[in-house]
């Protein structure tokens, strides 16, 4: 009597379940077959009156309704979901790339820009622009560059690291051992690239910026090879000579080093917070490579020579565009973002 009742119970419920068509429908038949008042519970009700033979027989049978019925309903639903996602696809406006946009739309990132300006001028000047990563390791950052372990030059960067040992980069001077083992001797190679330090920010100093390194590194290559590129480069940014002035800067990956400042754009060389009211704004980090750093490269210290710089491209950004406080960048502040070219 229970096997023709199953079996009853499953052809009512296979007709209700065909004719199901939404995710309504199919809870309704979900409801009238597993619900309390549904048959499935009935039947469970009726076990208080079999024997224990009955009961473990007639127990093994309702559990395998229970799991045919919740197994058809899970499949039935799925077939709902797929067949509506395929109807909203067919229904979907095709993109039509031709339609104008009904919207504002969007602008490069002044870092975009400058980084562009400042590519195709080294490239003109027939320098290669190479890409490194972000995720560097502890030689890569630092002993390549001439700071062993330990060393207290370490602590003029607040560095970002990894559980796994590696570290957000805290200069783009990186990725000097790497070119230099890619190309050789001479070469020519810019490669800007995002940093990050731990610093705590204000108007002129953020803890993820922008920089781009370059390197020259040949025969003969002296501090003025240096200050002629440097200066040819801001002369084409900024479309005008530009004041600078060096000085001594200590850099264990540099022997000599230097600090290139440039006069305050912002202010005239008043002083403002930008340049911390000295009216120069430090830009560009750089020097004659230290012999050491050649030799890790590969490159015969003895027989060529090579200036590094690390370009400030957030502080040159500042400067092009007249913008007072360098957390505008990473900000999303469109109001601060929106007024620069779009094409």
């Amino acid at each position: 009597m229970m096997t023709e009742m199953i079996a009853n119970l499953k052809n009512t419920f296979q007709e209700q379940l065909d004719a199901a068509t939404t995710s309504e429908a199919l809870e309704a038949v979900r409801v009238a077959f597993l619900g309390k008042k549904g048959p499935v519970s009935d039947l469970m009700k009726s076990l208080r009156d079999m024997s224990v033979e009955e009961k473990k027989e007639a127990g093994q049978s309702i559990n395998a309704l229970k799991n045919y019925f919740e197994e058809a309903i899970a499949q039935k639903a799925a077939a709902l979901e797929k067949a509506a996602l395929d109807m909203a696809v067919r229904s979907a406006k095709k993109y039509n790339p031709s339609i104008p946009a009904d919207k504002e739309v969007g602008s490069y990132h002044p870092i975009t820009l400058i980084a562009r300006d400042v590519e195709e001028i080294f490239s003109s000047m027939g320098f290669t622009v190479e890409d490194y990563a972000e995720i560097v390791d502890d030689y890569q950052c630092f002993e390549s560059l001439n700071i062993p372990k330990h060393h207290p030059a370490r602590d003029m960067q607040d560095t970002y690291y990894l559980e796994n040992g590696q570290l957000l980069k805290t200069q783009t001077s990186a990725a000097q051992n790497h070119i230099m083992k890619k190309y050789g001797a001479p070469l020519r190679a810019i490669f800007p690239g995002r940093c990050f330090r731990n610093e705590a920010t204000d108007a002129c100093h953020e803890n993820t910026f922008f920089q781009m390194e370059g390197m020259m590194i040949d025969k003969n290559i002296s501090i003025s090879n240096l200050i002629y590129f440097m200066k040819t480069m801001l002369s084409e940014v900024f479309g005008k000579k530009i004041n600078v002035r060096l000085r001594p800067g200590f850099f264990p990956f540099t022997e000599p080093g230097f600090e290139l400042d440039i006069s305050c754009l912002i202010c005239g060389g008043n002083g403002c917070p930008s340049c911390k009211n000295s009216g120069w704004l430090e830009l560009c980090p750089c020097g004659m490579i230290h012999p050491n750093v050649l030799k890790e490269g590969g490159i015969d210290p003895e027989e060529y020579t090579g200036f590094a710089f690390g370009l400030g491209m957030t502080r040159l950004a500042m400067m092009k565009y007249g913008i007072k406080d360098i957390r505008n960048f990473n900000s999303g502040n469109l109001k601060a973002l929106s007024q620069f070219e779009s094409n």
